[in-house]
Order: structure tokens, then C-alpha cells, then sequence
């Protein structure tokens, strides 16, 4: 019997028919994330189409049909289709030339089994008829997906040899889908680990952080260390903290946060974590957020919130293993104080009044934020100390 993908809002859009309508229903199928996460019941985020048009045959199509088009990676055979329901990536049935472990060099292909043999896992290889929704799986991904298990196209080795990042998408994969480890593709990964050291170091944090964005990487994370994968790519990471930070994100209802969960893998050293994070090219505010968590700060979480803001104290507070709770529904206040003010009371501008304010600032803090007759209050006695 015949698989078919289960009906969703996705595959009854109007823009998508339109879409099927231009390029033709024969020459085009829906694959990958959507396809997969759709059987699984998933939400759908990113819709792709793998088609046996060329990227110019698609444009000209599309163009027909007046809809806009994109040559997002011509290049490779991908043009991006801007729909009112979103964006779908259709890209053009291809095989390999030649790889290199970081790119590869394709030509255009026009068959569909061509196209999926050169595909990372058997369950991103399911293809989708646009209309009857008849699924083509050609290397046993259905099988796969019922099993909760993520297993390399082919010789798991030839597969990472193509592309190295393959070994990060794996464990990424695991920890999202599996629940049956595949022997295969954890000793393929093992032995060519360090092939991970010649990918770019962009590649690599995406990958990082989007393992840490799932609910629960512990144990993929876990094997990876054991693997000798995680020490290629974080050798500063311990997963000691891990566990407990995790547990303490769903006790309280909070989201997973990929940076606070790498602060918890790497040492409470604000230097060390910078250069781990220049390393891994994370942007000037990552590293900020970064270095931030690594000072390990501790104390009234509102304080916290103050000096670092809402987020940094929410994470100081998990990481440190104190509850965010007071933050909820809290905004910063303003210290209701300013320093012409202190000016106006007879301190000289200068450093005097900013000393004041500091010191104005720092009980107003300790006392939980009062209102402004209180802090009328601090100041006067400040004043009286100075004189």
C-alpha cells in the first residue's frame, strides 16, 4: 500500500497551488523537513521542493504565473519562490561530482533516486507528490522515522566524508528524532571526528547552537563526548552542569536558550569563554551575553536584572541554581534620581556627584527598588555623610 502524507493546513495552501500549478505537477515533489515533520505530526516551519526543471526553467515558470522569484543559490540549483504564505526553496534534482568534506560540486540530474542518494539520512530522503500526496521513499526512511531512528543514506563514512558537518547534523538529528541509536553511524563519526577541525568555524556554531536550542540534548551531548566528537569542537565543554540546568528550565517553564545552555558546557572564566566565542565567530552581542553568564554573578535576581538585564539575570539564575520566578511579569525600573539634582542640593559638578549617585544607587538596589520619597530620603543622608 502506497504511503501518503497525511493532509495539513501546508499542503492546502492557495499560494502552494498556485506554485504546483506553474511548474507543472509532474515535474515537481515537496521534500525534506516538511515531508518528515508532517508525518511525525510536527509543526512545519520551512517547505522545500525538489523539481526536474532547471533553475532557469523554474524562474521563467514562476515568472509566467507572476510570481517573484529569488536566485537565493542558483549556483547549486536553488531558487526561492516568494509566496504570501511564505517562502519554499525549489531546487533542482541533482547528484555529486565531487566533495571535499566542506563543499561539494553538483551537476543537475532528472532522476529522483539520483537526487535522494545524495541526501544526508534516509528520513530527509521522503518525497511528497504535490497533488495525490504519495510519498517516494527510496532507501527505507518511512521504516526509519517509525523507529525513531536516524541512519546515513548509504556508508555512513562516504557520507561524512562528503561533508564533515554531516557528524553535527547526526547528533543534531539524534537528539530531535532518535530514540534507536545507529551502531553504523556512531562509529562512522567517532572515527572521523576530526575531520571536524576543517569546517569553518560559522558552521559549526549554527550547528552547536542549534543542538542546544532542543528540549533535551543531555545525552546526545553525552555520547558525543564519549565519541570523542564534542572535544573537536568545544574541548573547553563539561557536561557537570548540563543536567541540572536543564531540569531547572522545565521545572520553572522556561524555553531552552542555546547560549545559556553553552554557558552551562563551558568554564565560569569571562575570558576564556570570549576567546571560545570570538573562536566560534559568535556576534558581538553573543559574546557579550556570553561572558556575561561565564562571571557567574549571584544575588537578588531583580539586582541581577538591573545591572545585566532582564535576560542575563534569568539565566545567571538558572545557571546558578536560584529561581528566576520574581522576574516574571517585572519590568527594570529607572533609578528616579538624577544628577543635576544632586547638583541643585550644593555638590559641585564634578566626581562628587557621581559618587553620590553610585551610592544612592547601590541602597536603592539593595532595597528592592522603593519609590522616590525613599530614594529623596538616600540622598539626603548621603549628603549629610559627605559633609
Amino acid at each position: 500500500m502506497t504511503a501518503r502524507l497525511p493532509a495539513a493546513d501546508w499542503t492546502q495552501r492557495a499560494d502552494l497551488a498556485a506554485l504546483v500549478a506553474a511548474l507543472g505537477v509532474d515535474t515537481m515533489r515537496w521534500v525534506g523537513g516538511a515531508v518528515r515533520d508532517t508525518l511525525l505530526g510536527h509543526p512545519v516551519k520551512d517547505i522545500d521542493a525538489a523539481t526536474t526543471l532547471t533553475p532557469d526553467e523554474v524562474i521563467a515558470a514562476c515568472s509566467a504565473a507572476s510570481l517573484r522569484t529569488v536566485p537565493t543559490g542558483i549556483d547549486h540549483g536553488t531558487v526561492t519562490v516568494v509566496l504570501p504564505g511564505g517562502p519554499v526553496e525549489v531546487t533542482t534534482l541533482r547528484h555529486d561530482v565531487s566533495t571535499d568534506g566542506r563543499r561539494a560540486t553538483v551537476a543537475f540530474a532528472s532522476d529522483w533516486r539520483d537526487d535522494a542518494a545524495r541526501r544526508d539520512f534516509t528520513i530527509n530522503a521522503l518525497y511528497a507528490h504535490p497533488v495525490t500526496l504519495a510519498i517516494d521513499d527510496y532507501f527505507g526512511g518511512l521504516e526509519d522515522l517509525q523507529a525513531g531512528r536516524v541512519r546515513f543514506i548509504g556508508d555512513a563514512r562516504q557520507r561524512i566524508r562528503e561533508d564533515h558537518l554531516r557528524i553535527l547534523r547526526y547528533f543534531r538529528f539524534q537528539a530531535r528524532f532518535g530514540s534507536a541509536i545507529d551502531a553504523e553511524a556512531d562509529a562512522a563519526c567517532a572515527d572521523l571526528a576530526a575531520t571536524l577541525k576543517g569546517l569553518s568555524r560559522e558552521r559549526v556554531a549554527m550547528e552547536l547552537l542549534a543542538l542546544l536550542a532542543l528540549p533535551d540534548p543531555v545525552a546526545t551531548l553525552q555520547r558525543m563526548d564519549s565519541l570523542g566528537v564534542l572535544a573537536m569542537v568545544l574541548p573547553e565543554a563539561t557536561l557537570t552542569t548540563m543536567p541540572a540546568l536543564v531540569a531547572a528550565e522545565a521545572a520553572c517553564g522556561i524555553a531552552p536558550a542555546p547560549l545559556r545552555r553553552m554557558a552551562a558546557l563551558l568554564p565560569a572564566d569571562p575570558p576564556l569563554v570570549d576567546k571560545v566565542a570570538a573562536r566560534l565567530k559568535l556576534s558581538t552581542a553573543q559574546r557579550k551575553h556570553l561572558a556575561t553568564l561565564a562571571s557567574r554573578a549571584s544575588g537578588d535576581v531583580r539586582a541581577l536584572a538591573y545591572r545585566h538585564g532582564i535576560e542575563a539575570a534569568r539565566d545567571l539564575a538558572l545557571l546558578g541554581g536560584t529561581d528566576p520566578a520574581p522576574l516574571a511579569d517585572w519590568t527594570v525600573p529607572e533609578l528616579p534620581l538624577k544628577g543635576g539634582e544632586i547638583v541643585q542640593r550644593g555638590v559641585g559638578a564634578g566626581p562628587q556627584v557621581a559618587r553620590v549617585l553610585r551610592a544612592v544607587e547601590a541602597r536603592w538596589v539593595a532595597e528592592g527598588f522603593p519609590p522616590r520619597p525613599r530614594v529623596e530620603a538616600l540622598l539626603a543622608e548621603e549628603l549629610d555623610s559627605s559633609r
